[in-house]
């Protein structure tokens, strides 16, 4: 009787640990698909620079598109779309910096190149940790120093190691570009809104969809699109790299947590350089490879260490 008991156990957990392994596999896989499909943003908007396409009519196209298929996801989860009073100046505010770190980011592309600019944008969770701890007093500790200076020495190298051949112009609209998408993600975590992460996405998109509707109507630019071929590149510019990376870095987090996903979203500046020297001609230097690896290795200390600090604090207050 006793081994038929063990014997059903064994089974139990045998099933137990291989949907517990099934679930983190799945977690992986969302996570590695996020960070590339984040990471061909140039392969997509480089082309339309190239014929002289207008960016803003572009990236109106790209989050209304977007924010269209995110709806039918909302409405399949069926989740509500009121919002609060309060909630709508807090999702307005996160479709203009959501806006504001594509049109930076955008630009910085016209000054560096797409692998240069995608990686300095990289840098978010480091500027992260410095808003925090200056407006919000979070204390910034060695560990945190250093991870800073890996990241700051990574941008000097990928500036070419000289004031003379850096593009100040460049490389600040690329720094805003991550101080704009830094404000983003402070505010979704300090604003206390109650909302899904499918919701939250769908209203940026959104208001990021109205931002450059109004910019182009300002700029008294012309919404149509010339031809089928060019619709259907925004359309699967809007589809792969908003929605599907952002569907499944959601799903990412929930399966695996975010520090895993935020690991593997160093992929993203990697997959931009990549395309970048193999698509649009970009030099594969000592200078660029040294770069990237000092920029990603900087930002995953501070990722990784804030995970080991969080637990601290968790064991500390139990």
């Amino acid at each position: 009787m006793k081994n038929r008991k063990s014997s059903t156990f064994a089974r139990f957990k045998f099933l137990v640990v291989n949907a517990m392994d099934a679930v983190k596999i799945k977690g992986y896989v969302c996570a590695l698909i996020s960070a590339v499909t984040y990471g061909l943003i140039p392969l997509f908007i480089l082309p339309l620079k190239a014929i002289h396409f207008s960016m803003d009519v572009t990236l109106f196209y790209r989050f209304f598109i977007s924010a269209g298929i995110m709806l039918i996801l909302l409405r399949y989860k069926k989740e509500h779309l009121k919002l609060k009073t309060k909630e709508i100046g807090v999702f307005l505010a996160l479709g203009i910096l959501f806006s504001l770190s594509s049109d930076l980011l955008f630009l910085a592309y016209d000054r560096l190149s797409a692998g240069i600019a995608s990686t300095i944008l990289f840098v978010f969770p480091v500027i992260v940790a410095i808003i925090m701890a200056v407006f919000f007093r979070e204390r910034i500790s060695t560990i945190m120093v250093i991870s800073m200076a890996i990241t700051l020495s990574g941008i000097y190298v990928l500036s070419g190691a000289s004031t003379a051949s850096i593009n100040f112009n460049g490389l600040a609209l690329a720094l805003g570009s991550a101080l704009a998408y830094a404000l983003y993600i402070v505010t979704v975590n300090k604003s206390n809104i109650k909302a899904s992460g499918v919701k939250t996405t769908f209203y940026s998109l959104l208001f990021s969809a109205l931002y450059y509707f109004i910019k182009s109507l300002i700029g008294r630019e012309s919404l149509a699109v010339p031809d089928l071929h060019i619709l259907l590149h925004i359309t699967l510019f809007g589809l792969i790299t908003s929605v599907v990376s952002i569907t499944t870095l959601v799903y990412a987090i929930g399966y695996i947590g975010s520090t895993p996903t935020a690991i593997l979203g160093a992929l993203e500046p990697v997959v931009a350089v990549i395309i970048s020297v193999m698509l649009f001609g970009e030099k594969l230097t000592f200078a660029l490879l040294l770069g990237v690896l000092l920029i990603v290795g900087g930002v995953l200390v501070s990722i990784v260490f804030s995970k080991a600090r969080t637990a601290e604090e968790e064991v500390s207050a139990a």
